[in-house]
């Protein structure tokens, strides 16, 4: 009996192992019959089924799992359907939870919907587990600069900035507070500072998901992760005793920006006044520090001066009247954000910054430094009033006559008594500085005399100083007897002086106002930009219809032959047969399809998305004289916005696709390749893509401040504390945004071309190359700085590292600096990847 019932379990066993088999069979037969149907929510519950039902499975089905996955996760998306979206992610990295293209893709999908922490990890982990997966690494890379700023880099490899906050640290704790709260913490850094010199307690708080783990981690490695509470929160969600037992005695941060107040230091320290903190030392009453409250910083002194500064006055203002034969004074009036943020209701930053030593161009003091206000943290009356306190005047008298570009603030951050810190313009400093731009006067020019004028306030969180003019000296206003306020005289005296303001923007108020990033109003200040593309468009035009002279189609009706009434009511009564189409497909403001309108019968297209572009767009071409139909918006006419590159018209192609191949940062744009596949595509016989290729240049070049921006630098300038190895895992080896004119450096090789990206015939084009490179000085190879040569066609070609350009550059900055000598040869390996271009260095 007992062998009987055996078998029968044996049978049983046996059976349902059949069973399996089959209904493992059968699901991958209907997940295959689902895939060929494009049914892949049903493919991939079958797929879920077998992965369950035979995990002996996984490394077979693996691949058509994945593709599988991303196609239904796709379609998810596509119906906001985010909660099956990630479920759907979950379970297969429950099954597959080291697979990196899963990793990556779940990354790629929370990045989209805004959640960068959480893509970060899952970037991070598919670099981990594969550290030569391309897309994780260029992923990675990018959410890396959104999740841990550069500044970090640069401020912990600042010394004296670390030791100065060190030293007021231990003063406080040595005269009795002991008991430390850190608000905004970062990497730890100051806490560590505290408990190093003796406090008892220590607590921290971090709102970053990424920089609270990071803190963490450095916490733990320096052996104090019992000894500092960290806290996941943001200062003003801290609750006594939820979160820490007691007021403390002490609150140390530095949450301030280049305009001090930016980054809510006013909001925190009233909270933590009122709510954290002991009461502040009674005047005149010698008490033991550890029995009253008090904040590092102690106060802030902040000043200001007017300049003169070409670049920035070509990042704000636009500086001509006509571009490329595009008439556009008049018409438009361009202001940059900072000038929009002055009358808005929504809190925008009002300034700009910028690291003034290093700007192009220099810049040129009109006035002596001023005091602008003092802020002592101390003082909880105070830093209420500030928001409260009403916009107050300013005055700066012009030493030194010249353009008014901007007012430029910074300020000394007194720690205590003894200890304080500079973030001026003449300081060796980590910090930049506030530039707030002056837009929208009738006349910038001043003269010795003058007196520059302003509006203070701190609103918003922010320092705002606005309605910035200038007083000419003829006024015979004396300003010589007053604080901080403009002092007036009499009501007589005050309305000449404010009759001979220049604070009009324009005298018609009826004026369209375009609001752009400071980008496109530098682009539309590139007057070589403009005319290359003028003369290549009107050459590959011309090619195209040669019985047209395309300098005599200018629609002003300046050229030789044409009637303009006549133009005009043939376009009324329909498009001319013969019209070309052009396509431009550039990021954000683009006047380019307007100066294809002027060169003949074309249909321009402008792709540009924002309501307030397309308007001024409209109000230039009609003050052009271009007939209704030669400009319109391509995004108007797609039934699907994703697919931008597409036929103008079912039996039509185009003869100019214009791309946007370089991104402003000093990339390559994402999918530029990719794009030009498609256009290829759409293009008639002789059409053409602009840029038809692009050249890569770059040099070798010694440079300690790209190094000190990219990554820490040892223990040495945290005064000894293990931070280096956790930040610098978010270093990333291409720094961007960079101007090579004033970038210190020292190069140490002649420009060489490094890579060719041809958009027109891709049998050219290689994915890697590897570049001899001779060294021309010696010293220590720390960077390879790069920028590009974008020709639209043979014989019209732009360079983004031109003193005129709208672009700036980029480096590849080298883990460790290569020693060289004169005559050495380097082999320099160039691999493009997507928008990625990656240089390594072989002796």
């Amino acid at each position: 009996m007992p062998n009987s019932n055996a078998k029968l379990h044996s049978n049983q066993r046996g059976g349902r192992e059949a069973s399996r088999r089959e209904l493992v069979s059968r699901s991958l037969q209907s997940a295959q019959h689902c895939l060929e149907n494009q049914d892949f929510g049903t493919a991939y519950a079958h797929y879920l089924l077998v992965l369950n039902l035979a995990p002996e499975l996984k490394t077979t089905v693996k691949e058509t799992f994945q593709f599988t996955l991303f196609k239904w996760a796709e379609e998810l998306d596509s119906l906001a359907r985010v909660q099956d979206l990630f479920n759907c992610y979950e379970q297969a990295l429950e099954l597959y939870p080291n697979d990196e293209v899963i990793c990556n893709s779940m990354g790629e999908h929370l990045f989209r919907m805004g959640f960068r922490d959480e893509a970060a990890g899952y970037f991070h982990k598919a670099v981990k587990l594969n550290p030569d997966f391309a897309d994780a690494k260029e992923n990675f890379y990018r959410v890396a600069n959104w999740l841990v700023e550069r500044w970090h880099f640069i401020m912990l490899n600042d010394a004296k900035r670390n030791l100065t906050y060190l030293r007021a640290i231990e003063s406080a704790v040595r005269s009795g507070s002991k008991s430390v709260l850190d608000i905004g913490t970062g990497t730890g850094i100051l806490s560590m500072f505290a408990k190093k010199a003796g406090a008892s307690f220590v607590y921290a708080c971090e709102l970053s998901k990424t920089m609270y783990e990071l803190a963490r981690d450095v916490v733990a490695a320096n052996n104090m992760e019992t000894e500092i509470k960290l806290l996941h929160l943001k200062s003003l969600d801290i609750e006594i005793p939820k979160h820490i037992p007691e007021r403390v005695s002490l609150v140390v941060t530095e949450t301030v920006d280049a305009g001090l107040f930016g980054e809510g230091i006013v909001e925190s320290l009233i909270h933590a006044w009122e709510h954290l903190l002991l009461q502040p030392k009674p005047k005149n009453q010698d008490i033991s520090a550890g029995d009253y409250g008090r904040v590092i910083p102690a106060s802030a002194t902040i000043f200001g001066m007017a300049v003169e500064c070409k670049e920035i006055r070509r990042h704000h203002r636009l500086g001509m009247q006509e571009v490329a034969g595009v008439c556009l004074s008049n018409s438009v009036q361009f202001f940059s954000p900072t000038y929009a943020a002055a009358g808005s209701e929504e809190t925008v930053e009002p300034y700009t910054t910028e690291k003034l030593s290093r700007i192009p161009g220099g810049y040129r003091a009109l006035t002596e430094p001023c005091q602008v206000m003092t802020v002592d943290f101390n003082d909880l009356q105070e830093l209420k009033s500030l928001a409260a306190r009403k916009p107050w005047k300013l005055s700066l008298p012009v030493t030194e006559g010249g353009i008014l570009d901007a007012v430029v603030v910074w300020f000394v951050l007194q720690l205590d008594e003894e200890h304080s810190l500079s973030t001026s313009p003449s300081e060796e400093t980590c910090w930049e500085q506030a530039v707030y731009p002056v837009q929208g006067l009738l006349d910038y020019s001043v003269k010795t005399g003058d007196t520059v004028i302003m509006e203070v306030c701190c609103q918003d969180c922010y320092l705002k100083i606005q309605k910035i003019s200038s007083l000419p000296s003829e006024c015979g206003m004396d300003f010589s007897d007053r604080d901080d306020t403009l002092s007036l005289g009499n009501e007589a005296e005050l309305c000449n002086a404010l009759a001979g303001l220049q604070t009009s923007t324009k005298q018609d108020g009826s004026t369209p106002v375009c609001v752009l990033e400071s980008t496109e109003i530098a682009l539309l200040n590139d007057t070589a930009y403009h005319e290359c593309f003028k003369d290549a468009m009107s050459k590959v035009l011309l090619s195209l219809n040669p019985s047209k002279d395309l300098h005599s189609m200018d629609v002003d009706g300046h050229g030789s032959g044409i009637n303009l009434q006549e133009d005009q009511n043939t376009s009324s009564l329909g498009v001319d047969p013969d019209a070309l189409y052009i396509l431009d497909v550039s990021e954000g403001f683009s006047i380019l399809p307007i100066i294809a309108g002027k060169l003949g019968p074309v249909r321009a297209y402008s792709s540009v998305e924002k309501d307030q572009h397309q308007a001024a767009l409209n109000v230039i071409a009609e003050a052009n004289h271009f007939p209704k139909e030669t400009l319109e918006f391509w995004l108007s006419h797609l039934e699907e916005e994703s697919v931008v590159l597409q036929r103008p018209k079912s039996d039509k192609l185009w003869s100019i696709i214009i791309l946007d191949v370089i991104e402003t940062s000093g990339l390559i744009q994402q999918e530029v390749m990719e794009k030009a596949a498609i256009s290829r595509c759409l293009l008639h016989s002789g059409g053409k893509i602009f840029p038809q290729y692009v050249l890569v240049y770059g040099m070798l070049v010694e440079s300690e401040s790209l190094l000190l921006e990219s990554a820490v630098q040892g223990t040495e300038p945290t005064l000894g504390f293990n931070i280096a190895p956790f930040i610098n895992q978010f270093k990333v080896p291409v720094r961007v945004y960079l101007d090579l004119s004033t970038l210190p450096c020292v190069p140490l090789s002649k420009p060489a071309e490094l890579l060719r990206l041809d958009l027109m015939n891709p049998l050219l084009n290689s994915p890697s190359r590897e570049v001899k490179v001779q060294i021309c000085k010696s010293g220590q190879v720390t960077a390879i700085p790069f920028w590009y040569h974008i020709h639209l066609d043979e014989d019209h070609s732009l360079n983004t590292s031109d003193e005129s350009s709208h672009w700036k550059q980029a480096a590849v900055v080298l883990d460790e600096p290569i020693p060289v000598q004169v005559g050495d040869e380097l082999v320099l390996d160039v691999q493009h990847h997507k928008s990625n271009i990656s240089i390594t260095v072989k002796r």
